[in-house]
């Protein structure tokens, strides 16, 4: 239980509303309606979706099978491209990025391909007698991957693929990373996240071992010298903090983390509700945090961003999510002060109006106030660089506060390789942290069979 906000009473709904809820956001397509969107497809040549699909899934050919009749063949052209391709399907901002480029997205024809929904719709129908993916002959080679991410799993899918023994070190009891712990509950629903990495360990070859905490129990110094290369999918596991007086107050905190303890909830109805709640962010996980605590039960949710909805980093799809949910979106106003009660708890927030001033945010002098049983932060993660405290790990070098690497996924330090949100290559997304690791993995084996061909 979240202990900062154990003062806060319970949700009055009741198991079944509740249940209702987090049910599944985007009920599925049916094989009717499916047939029907995948005949809208033009099957362009140069498709501009695959273009913008940062996993370079092959999109009019998956649909053609669909059209085609031929599910088991369009779930395997996906899952070749994006072994998690059933999660990202639910979880992909595919409204910014195959769907807005798909041809059919114009005034005339009013509205794209429904590329994120037919990917699902195969992914959930195939049904694989066997893994559709078989390992190669062993290498004799060994990788370790550090962290059970989207980019950890991708890298040691592919890598074991191609023959190698792959043991994954994973911090948490659960593998999955953000599939598990960090995505809205009404995105991934019943355990998917598990299912699918089942699916993914079926191919053979992959050893998890958790409670393995690089910087703690674990070193990069040791893992370099133990494998034959190892792969840093450490992802952002700091929350970025406010700097203001009373941040560590009883009730305030990371939307992260009451986001990780309503995922794994069993009773949504023991969570802490906050009635009253603001919500500091503009990201899709701050619209995750406010529409979850207003499914709970929450009558009054503001979402607070100081700049404005232009530049809100939730894409349109979610801001229109929230604003169903009757989240209020607050724009140009940047926190204060943290307001607290004659027991030290949170009881609202100042802020102060914002506004550009050539080019340039500033305060107008203007503040009000908003009363909140609780506030979550959600401005953003950090990388926690204890992870990288041992000698051989501080010769890695950076960019910015992250991992540097170039355009095979290869860090400073030989044999080394990182991908996903530690880095700073592309989008903060579960699809580009998926395609990090499969090109990690290539750049690996090409290098170690290069490597064995040399001796």
């Amino acid at each position: 239980m979240i202990q900062t906000l154990n003062h806060l009473p319970r949700p009055t709904l009741d198991g079944a509303t509740l249940a209702e809820h987090f049910s599944d956001l985007a009920p599925p397509l049916t094989p009717r309606q499916a047939q029907l969107e995948a005949s809208r497809c033009l099957y362009c040549y140069d498709a501009p979706c695959v273009n913008a699909c940062p996993s370079e899934i092959d999109i009019p050919s998956f649909i053609r099978h669909i059209h085609t009749d031929n599910v088991q063949g369009a779930a395997q052209k996906i899952l070749a491209a994006n072994i998690l391709g059933g999660s990202c399907a639910r979880v992909c901002p595919t409204e910014v990025l195959c769907q807005q480029a798909c041809v059919r997205n114009n005034a005339q024809e009013c509205a794209p391909v429904l590329i994120g929904q037919l990917q699902r719709y195969a992914l959930d129908n195939a049904q694989f007698s066997q893994h559709p993916f078989q390992r190669a002959a062993a290498t004799g080679k060994r990788i370790a991957v550090v962290g059970a991410g989207p980019a950890g799993l991708s890298c040691a899918h592919r890598s074991a693929l191609h023959g190698h023994e792959v043991v994954i070190f994973e911090a948490r009891e659960k593998a999955g990373g953000l599939n598990e712990y960090g995505i809205a509950k009404y995105k991934l629903v019943d355990d998917f996240a598990q299912r699918e990495l089942e699916f993914l360990l079926d191919v053979g070859g992959i050893e998890i071992r958790h409670g393995q905490i690089l910087g703690d129990n674990l070193s990069l110094s040791e893992l370099h010298q133990e494998f034959d290369a190892v792969f840093l999918g450490l992802g952002l596991a700091a929350s970025k903090r406010l700097g203001l007086e009373h941040e560590d107050a009883p009730g305030l905190l990371a939307a992260t983390d009451y986001i990780r303890e309503l995922r794994q909830a069993n009773d949504l109805g023991q969570l802490p509700l906050a009635e009253r709640c603001i919500v500091i962010g503009a990201g899709n996980t701050a619209i995750d945090m406010a529409v979850q605590m207003a499914r709970l039960g929450a009558r009054d949710v503001n979402l607070v961003y100081r700049r404005g909805a232009a530049d809100m980093g939730a894409t349109g799809h979610e801001q229109d999510i929230a604003k169903a949910n009757q989240v209020r979106l607050l724009t140009w106003a940047a926190p204060e002060q943290v307001l607290l009660d004659d027991q030290g708890r949170v009881r609202g927030m100042r802020f102060a109006r914002t506004q550009l001033v050539e080019g340039r945010l500033q305060t107008t002098g203007e503040t009000f106030e908003l009363a909140a049983d609780a506030i979550f932060k959600a401005i953003g993660q950090a990388f926690d660089s204890t992870s990288l405290d041992d000698p051989l790990a501080r010769e890695l070098k950076r960019s910015g506060d992250r991992i540097a690497v170039d355009e095979r996924l290869r860090t400073s330090i030989p044999g080394v390789y990182a991908g996903g949100d530690c880095t700073s290559l592309g989008q903060d997304l579960t699809v580009q942290a998926v395609q990090h690791g499969k090109l990690a993995a290539e750049a690996m084996h090409a290098q170690l069979m290069l490597n064995v061909e040399a001796a």
